[in-house]
């Protein structure tokens, strides 16, 4: 159906031949996605009130696990969060999680 439609307005000149990029993501209303996250993260850049996200995760201090294993969901609301990441902590330095950012320490009660 949205090939049809794709050519029938080739066919009537609204969206020229020489226009045809198929590589090239666009929105709804043809404008073109590379765009819009530019002037998405240039927001983020202006603004020096507020934090990065990555500057707020560094704030979380580590998460202190009992075991060898961190599983990571990002969120107690799985809807909100990513897919599990299982994370080893044999390591001294705290371990991050690569989708969120969080990181585990094991916690040895000594």
């Amino acid at each position: 159906m949205a090939s049809n439609l794709l050519k029938a307005l080739i066919r009537s000149q609204i969206l020229p031949a020489s226009r045809r990029n198929f590589s090239v993501a666009t929105t709804q209303l043809g404008i073109p996605t590379d765009d819009l996250v530019g002037n998405h993260t240039a927001k983020w850049m202006q603004d020096r009130s507020k934090k990065s996200p990555m500057e707020l995760i560094n704030e979380v201090p580590p998460i202190k696990v009992d075991g060898r294993i961190a599983a990571c969901e990002g969120d107690t609301n799985p809807a909100l969060g990513h897919p599990i990441e299982f994370i080893c902590l044999d390591q001294d330095e705290p371990a991050i999680c690569k989708y969120c950012g969080l990181r585990y320490v094991q916690d040895h009660h000594h």
